[in-house]
């Protein structure tokens, strides 16, 4: 087992999250593709999404509907500070997560989570579990209550 799946399976333990993670034998490189795989629909799917803001150094943590992108005039209003693109060495050395498998939870060093409203229209969405080949299934309201996420809307 990974080292990144194995740190998520540890948080969501930690959190008191008893949620089956899901190896997937297709490629899920994105929401579209994710969601043919579960069988969803594509705003089911929830990206993660990272920036680095300009100001602090941290990173904050946009979970996205599959189906959306992040307005950056709205995040950065949201994190009340500039943002800008974290490359994949940043996401790796800070969350422990190659791009395409980051997952909400299991982070290194903890960005600052937002999530976009619009996923609380479902009644579970799928994330991702630490790989590009695993995933889980959770209730919006519980992704938003375990991983503190100010809700508010971002997404276009």
């Amino acid at each position: 087992m990974s080292k990144s799946l194995t740190r998520v399976k540890t948080d969501l333990e930690r959190l008191g999250l008893a949620l089956e993670v899901f190896r997937v034998s297709a490629p899920t490189h994105t929401a579209a593709q994710a969601a043919k795989v579960i069988g969803c629909e594509v705003n089911q799917i929830v990206k993660s999404i990272l920036f680095l803001g300009q100001d602090s150094g941290q990173l904050a943590l946009f979970l996205t509907p599959g189906g959306q992108r992040v307005d950056l005039d709205q995040a950065r209003a949201l994190a009340n500070e500039p943002l800008g693109k974290a490359d994949a060495a940043i996401i790796r050395a800070r969350t422990g997560f190659a791009i395409g498998g980051v997952s909400p939870f299991g982070h290194l060093i903890p960005p600052r989570p937002f999530m976009e409203p619009a996923l609380l229209a479902f009644p579970r969405v799928w994330a991702a579990a630490g790989t590009p080949h695993h995933m889980f299934e959770i209730s919006p309201q519980l992704l938003a209550e375990k991983t503190a996420a100010t809700l508010a809307p971002f997404g276009t």
